[in-house]
């Protein structure tokens, strides 16, 4: 769940400004918050779902809470058409399922032609993620085909000219990581250390991100006992000691990113930057989901948002220096997704525009979920999927291996 996204920046009025944004089955009024201005705030468009509003009517959604990156699990045109014009920056995905594919440089061609270079200029379209998590599959078959792919996609771009607007690179599960704690001992698992290392030149040779998938909430549902739930919120008192860098933490979020980094090493940690693609908390989950609630997920993103707009050009401790972009998931709660309650929850919004719950920057209420007609669609159950053909097949294809996703920090 923050890349060269970092080039927009759209900011929140600090007045208290009423935005009424008509949607023809969805009428949301969106209520700026005196004070409450967020730089470079991404969010993760998930589709799995029945319910979720079309992408003309998700705009506005976008626009009033103040994001400038959105990022996709797809390529989808009805997304990229919707939102021209608006200067928000995409990042689009080629999924798992097509990255053998592109192993053919013609294919890769194809793809650049039909899904970024048709949607450019109006679609400000900053980055192409190629898979998602590939190299915790344990799937050789993906994980031979990564490298090629993201090459293959560059020399697209590099023949159309668009190498310089776009950049290409992948996002990680954190289990890449053997050791992650202290941060400063952070290393990559043995068996994924050439991978990595090749990925990583190719990061730092066009000059793309390495993007991590980030979740301190399943360091918590695993050692409820053991982790302290403020640190991993993002708001420890005192913070937590490196003893082996001398820095303090008082945010999980950003000894994960550290940790990244000194797994890097020098070759690399000054010349590629780590952003974070995916980061949330789920606001419901199952008896055995510790920390899953309202009130945790309302502290994590509204710390998230605030360490945005706290952190504008200073980076982690580790790196103070290096631009922090992050991307929140999920915009939606997707009532399709498979596994675990969690997984269905994390969304900062319910179907119809109302919060999944109350944040402190804009707050946004439904208004109306009725059509012309006066009939009423109800917000559909989240606790358990439906069987209904997803909105969106990329997104289904790429979605997290269940394992990966329980990586645990401590």
């Amino acid at each position: 769940m923050e890349l060269a996204l970092n080039r927009v920046k759209i900011s929140l009025s600090d007045a208290h400004t009423c935005v009424a944004v008509a949607l023809s089955k969805l009428v949301i009024v969106v209520i700026l918050v005196s004070g409450v201005g967020v730089d470079s705030l991404g969010i993760n468009y998930g589709q799995i779902a029945n319910n979720l509003p079309t992408p003309d009517k998700v705009v506005g959604l976008v626009k009033g809470i103040g994001a400038s990156k959105v990022k996709l699990y797809d390529a989808d045109p009805k997304v990229l058409k919707a939102f021209a014009k608006t200067g928000i920056q995409f990042t689009v995905s080629l999924g798992n399922e097509y990255m053998s594919q592109m192993r053919d440089g013609k294919a890769a061609l194809d793809w650049v032609k039909k899904n970024v270079e048709c949607h450019l200029p109006d679609t400000n379209i900053s980055c192409i993620l190629i898979g998602n998590e590939v190299l915790t599959f344990n799937d050789s078959t993906l994980t031979s085909s990564l490298l090629p792919a993201m090459q293959n996609i560059h020399a697209a771009l590099v023949s159309l000219q668009l190498d310089s607007k776009v950049w290409v690179t992948t996002a990680h599960n954190l289990a890449i990581l053997q050791a992650s704690y202290p941060p400063s001992a952070g290393a990559f698992r043995s068996d994924l250390g050439g991978c990595l290392t090749q990925i990583l030149n190719f990061n730092a040779k066009t000059g793309s991100p390495f993007l991590v998938n980030a979740y301190p909430y399943f360091a918590y549902k695993a050692s409820p006992l053991q982790v302290s739930l403020d640190y991993v919120l993002g708001q420890g008192q005192g913070g937590v000691l490196d003893p082996g860098s001398g820095l303090r933490y008082d945010n999980m979020l950003l000894a994960q990113v550290d940790a990244v980094y000194a797994a890097m090493g020098p070759s690399f940690s000054k010349r590629v930057s780590v952003q974070v693609s995916e980061t949330g908390w789920p606001s419901k989950g199952d008896p055995d989901e510790a920390g899953a609630t309202p009130e945790n997920a309302k502290k994590y993103n509204a710390n998230i948002i605030k360490l945005i707009k706290q952190r504008q050009g200073k980076g982690t401790p580790m790196r103070p220096y290096c631009d922090l972009n992050i991307f929140i998931f999920a915009l939606f709660n997707e009532n399709m997704k498979p596994g675990p309650t969690s997984e269905r929850n994390y969304g900062l919004f319910k179907p119809d525009g109302s919060p999944a719950y109350s944040l402190g920057f804009p707050a946004i209420q439904a208004v109306a979920n009725t059509s012309s007609d006066g009939d009423t669609t109800p917000d559909t159950d989240t606790d358990t999927p439906t069987s209904t053909s997803p909105s969106s097949t990329g997104y289904l294809a790429i979605s997290f291996a269940t394992v990966s996703r329980y990586f645990s920090f401590f």
